[in-house]
């Protein structure tokens, strides 16, 4: 092997080392005072076969979910019925990963209805 061929190996076994780090780090749990807040009306809530609870807020093209939220002891349709077409509060990190390079889809930390806290993972 030349040195040329070791070098490219190198550079690539260590890109694919970051992307990994990256892709598999946890999301963050963050402070309260450091989660990002949004506001917006419910248009529909569902779930996913990884027990994900899915948000889609009206005007908003960013779906939000609570990881394994069915796992916590979230009623799917008891969300439903009490918060479509309800405005909510949505809190969350600020956290970027290559599987969602245009954040597209994130995390919830806190979920607020008529100042009830429906859901929190906060620090």
């Amino acid at each position: 092997m030349n040195k040329f061929t070791k070098y490219t190996l190198n550079v690539l076994g260590a890109f694919l080392f970051v992307c990994a780090l990256l892709i598999f780090r946890p999301v963050p749990i963050v402070s309260e005072h450091k989660a990002i807040t949004e506001n917006g009306i419910v248009t529909q809530i569902y779930s996913n076969q990884g027990n994900d609870i899915i948000f889609i807020l009206k005007g908003n093209k960013t779906r939000f979910y609570i990881n394994r939220g069915l796992e916590y002891g979230l009623e799917l349709n008891d969300l439903k019925e009490k918060l479509i077409g309800k405005l909510v509060v949505v809190k969350y990190p600020k956290y970027w990963t290559p599987l969602d390079w245009n954040n597209s889809i994130r995390h919830l930390s806190k979920v607020e209805f008529n100042n009830e806290v429906l859901f929190n993972e906060l620090k």
